[in-house]
Formats: C-alpha cells, structure tokens, sequence
C-alpha cells in the first residue's frame, strides 16, 4: 500500500505542471497579433495591457523585466501606429534599458536554466536589428513632435549600437544602419549641425532608397567640411550636371518659399518565432553533426528506444505584408516612396546563423531530460517498476515543460520606405494609406520649416 500512495503521490506531483504548463510567449502575443491582423490598434493595446497586468497603456508594469520588456516594446510600435507618440517613446526607453544584447548580461543560472529545463528560461537578448531599430524608431517619435534635442539623443545612443555591429559584429552592410542614419542626418541638418549631418548621410548612401538625399548633401557640403569619396563624387555629379545645363538636385526648388517634409512609412510585420515539435530521429538526421560526440550517442540511444523523444523548438512564422506597396498622395499629387529596409528579410537572415544551434541547444535539453530520468531510475533500483514509472513521468513531466522560446519584437514592420519632398510655403494635406492603414491630416509648411509624417501599418 505504501508503494501504490508514493505512485500516487509521484504521478500527482508530475502532471500537475504539465496541466498547467504555459504555452509559451507566442501565446501571450496571439490577441494582439488577431487584433493587428483585423487592423484594430486598439484591441491590440487591451490585449498588451492585459499581459502586461496593467490597467491602461499610460501604465508601465512595476517589473520590466523578463517577457514584460518584449511586450513593452510590442506596445511601443503598436502605439506609434496609433499616432501616440508620446507614450510611444516612453515605452521604447523603458524596453531599451530592459532588453539586453551582449553576452555578457547572461549568468550561470539562465545557462542552466536552459540546458535542463526551457530555452524559454534564460534572459531575453535582442538580436542586433532590435536594439538598432529600437533608437531608429525612437528618433521618428521626437522628429514627428520636433523634439530636435530627443532625436539627437536617440541618434547618439544608434551611434554606440552602430559601432559596436559594425566594429564587433563585423556587419556593415545592414540595411537597418542606412535608415537609422538617415533619421540621424536629418536630425543634425535641422539642428544646424552641418557636418555632423553629412557624416549620417555618408552612411545611408551606402545604401540603396537614399536617392533623394541628393539635394541635401549638396546644401550642406555649401557650409560643412566633412569629405568622403561618396560625398565627392556625387557632388562632381551634380557640378557636371549643372554645367550641362540641368538642375538635377533641386537647387531651383531650394531658393524659392519652400519647406521640407520627410515620410517614413512602415508597414506588415516581421516574422513572428513560433513553437515546433519533432522526432528526435528526424531532428537528428539534420544535425546530429553538430553535436558533442557524447550527447549525439544520447541521442540516438533516445531515438533508438522511441520513448519521450520530441524535440521542442522555435521556428519561424510567415510574415505579413512584405510585398504590398504603401500610397501617399500630397495635395493632388502622388509620391514616390523608396524603400529603405526590408526588415523581414533582416530577421530571416539573423535566423538562418542561429537555427541550427538553436535545435542543438534543443536536442542537448532532451539528453539532459533522459540523464535525470535516468538518474532516478539507478536511485530507485534499476529493476523497479516504481522506479521506471518515476523516470518516465519526469522526463514525460520536463518536455511539457520544455517551453521552446518563442520571445521577439513581433510589432516590427516587415518593410521601411521612406520619402523626402519641399513644398511651396502654406497648407497642405498629406494622406498615406498601406495595407488599409490611414493617416490623412493637414500641415502648415512654412518657409525653410520641416515636418516629419510617419505611419506605421502594422497589419
């Protein structure tokens, strides 16, 4: 009787967790993701705030940390979707501080966490286009409420992000450095910082979808002494140009009673990571090479016995939204919009350098599963029925919970365009329309003034 009330007892102890076990962060994102996807913003925010544990979006969760940063940041898109951008840049400084990229924020007790238990378990780490995208859109924010001395500090702290992708990452060939130094260039041009200006400007001219940056670069080189090849030559372009008679960088346009307006539109969502579940043996056959010599023979020993042999991992979601063109119309007018990045092939690329570690780390936290499986089978008698029940239940019990982790910043648009016009002085009325996300409204250009419009379409 003693054996059967400990059997009981046992079995209790192990399916109680799996009951209860979480389906994971991509749960917790799946209203907002319904709402978004039926272009309701804000059932979006409730979905958010209900995860979050907060009453309303002017709210920030007395713990930012965890999970909580990602929705954070969630929230921070969707309410620039909305046009909220003061609390669109609140909620993106909070998730800033919150969301680690280095290394060297892991400790001993997140490694362990995932080695046994849950690749869900560690701390979030962004990888490097968030925390780039994270100030870029950021600057939007303070440019769409001419806050030039906000903008410049979101383009300084793009700087260090910048140089440490570009200097320790080695990646300098990023779409996402050319749109946020963009943003940084305009943000020192209004600020009257000539040179710093060109410097961003010879950055984003690395890039393709800076085409109208021609004009500008040709102003401030009038007034600045910062140089570069990039700089030169298209400078010599446009002095050809005009010795054949053309004005082919606006110089006209630039005397007469204009203002600027810069157009940043986003729109779609990048791939989201999602949960997967497959057979050791099949897993196996793709990357059975990468595995340490002892944890592969685990393995195929697992595979071999067919008991508790799943492997559970994180894959990703199709996008949404990449391949339909936004509009924007000025007065009666239509505009051409480039595109600057597409962020959902940024995200894809990220994913393709770390997939396959990612189902290794997976396939290592089964064998570590069988090991304390094992390990209470030799405690219980190698022999013993009771012994054999425990074992199988706690690896049963440890899979259940193995929660593949499923965190990323899921309200990132898919695509970036951009657009940059001068307006004769006075009222005009701009409309932008993607993916049936709108923003039409009037603004007063006034001579030599700026304005910077953005929509984010995040359906």
């Amino acid at each position: 009787m003693r054996g059967i009330a400990f059997t009981l007892r046992l079995s209790a102890a192990l399916l109680v967790p799996w009951v209860v076990a979480c389906g994971g962060h991509e749960a917790r994102t799946l209203r907002m993701r319904t709402a978004l996807d039926a272009g309701n913003a804000k059932a979006a925010l409730r979905a958010l705030d209900d995860e979050l544990g907060v009453k309303t979006s002017a709210e920030l969760p007395k713990d930012i940390k965890g999970d909580n940063a990602i929705l954070v940041l969630d929230r921070a898109s969707v309410q620039q979707g909305a046009s909220d951008f003061s609390l669109s840049k609140r909620d993106f400084e909070a998730a800033d501080k919150a969301v680690d990229m280095l290394d060297l924020a892991r400790n001993a007790g997140d490694s362990l966490g995932e080695y046994v238990f849950s690749g869900s378990s560690g701390r979030y780490q962004a990888p490097p286009y968030e925390k780039l995208m994270i100030n870029t859109l950021n600057m939007v924010n303070y440019l769409e409420t001419k806050d030039l001395n906000g903008a410049r500090i979101e383009a300084r702290r793009l700087a260090v992000m910048q140089k440490y992708y570009r200097d320790t990452m080695k990646h300098a060939d990023n779409p996402v450095l050319g749109l946020g130094s963009l943003l940084a260039g305009f943000t020192f041009e209004k600020s009257g910082d000539a040179d710093e200006a060109l410097r961003y400007y010879d950055e984003a001219l690395g890039f393709t979808g800076f085409g109208t940056l021609a004009e500008s670069v040709r102003r401030l080189a009038s007034r600045a002494q910062y140089r570069s090849p990039r700089i030169t030559a298209l400078l010599a372009q446009a002095s050809s140009s005009e010795h054949d008679g053309g004005d082919a960088l606006g110089a006209q346009g630039a005397k007469e009673e204009t203002g600027e307006v810069l157009f940043v539109v986003g729109y779609g969502r990048v791939a989201h990571k999602m949960a997967n579940r497959i057979p050791i043996g099949l897993a196996l056959t793709y990357f059975a090479s990468s595995l340490n010599p002892g944890d592969a023979v685990a393995a195929h020993k697992l595979a071999a016995q067919g008991l508790v042999t799943w492997v559970n991992y994180p894959s990703l979601a199709p996008g949404r939204g990449t391949w339909e063109l936004p509009s924007l119309r000025v007065d009666r007018n239509s505009v051409v919009l480039e595109e600057a990045v597409d962020v959902d092939r940024e995200v894809r690329s990220e994913w393709e350098k770390i997939e396959g570690k990612v189902v290794v780390s997976a396939i290592t936290r089964l064998v570590a599963r069988a090991a304390v499986g094992q390990g209470i089978q030799v405690a219980a008698g190698r022999d013993s029925v009771l012994g054999f029940i425990a074992s199988l239940g706690a690896q049963i019990t440890l899979t259940s919970l193995d929660t593949p982790d499923t965190r990323s910043w899921e309200t990132l648009p898919a695509r970036m365009a951009v657009a940059r016009v001068r307006l004769p002085v006075g009222r005009h009325q701009v409309a932008i329309d993607a993916r049936g996300w709108q923003r039409a409204q009037a603004i007063d250009v006034e001579k030599g003034g700026w304005h910077v419009i953005s929509l984010m379409a995040l359906r």
